[in-house]
């Protein structure tokens, strides 16, 4: 949790820079790209956030992954600040708050779907327009199957859930039953 809000802090400011620099877009792109190499090396990870490794190694992978990523200006700094601070290992996390930044600056909204059967493209679209007319913005929609729902669909945008899914219906006749409400 406490990762969570720092990583999130961390974000807002690199956020506002790239703001103020006009440079969101490659920011947001570029750090993207360090946080999916970061993910997919998880010794290198390692290295960065072990104390046993002295602070010198560190700052050497720092600008190996600089160069390596070709990245400039205000995220050269902010990914060295980052080690300094040993606020490396929120790296996947900052990445995430700044995408949801910038879809909050843009006016994009994530929703996922769930449902026990995979979507054909017509539905996933038709649940896009359903979800942006609730809501107002531009859906970024992502699908998911969860056989266990059953049946129906379960959808989410941020903290609001509807949930209509036969599971969640079961759940609720069961709990009925239980109280001696269905006769």
């Amino acid at each position: 949790m406490i990762s969570s809000i720092i990583a999130k802090r961390y974000a807002k400011a690199l956020f506002a820079v790239a703001k103020e620099e006009g440079q969101v877009d490659a920011v947001g792109n570029a750090l993207k790209s360090v946080g999916e190499f970061m993910a997919q090396s998880p010794e290198i990870e390692s290295a960065l956030i072990n104390p046993i490794y002295p602070m010198e190694l560190k700052r050497s992978i720092v600008e190996e992954i600089i160069k390596a990523h070709e990245l400039q200006g205000v995220l050269v700094t902010f990914l060295k600040l980052l080690v300094e601070r040993h606020r490396i290992q929120c790296l996947g996390q900052i990445v995430e708050s700044f995408s949801e930044f910038m879809d909050e600056e843009t006016g994009v909204v994530r929703a996922v779907v769930k449902t026990a059967v995979p979507l054909s493209p017509e539905l996933q679209e038709k649940f896009a327009e359903v979800l942006a007319g609730i809501s107002k913005k531009k859906i970024l929609l992502q699908v998911k199957s969860d056989p266990s729902i059953i049946g129906g669909v379960v959808a989410s945008i941020g903290d609001t859930v509807w949930d209509g899914s036969i599971r969640s219906q079961l759940q609720g006749f069961k709990e009925s039953i239980e109280r001696g409400e269905l006769v």
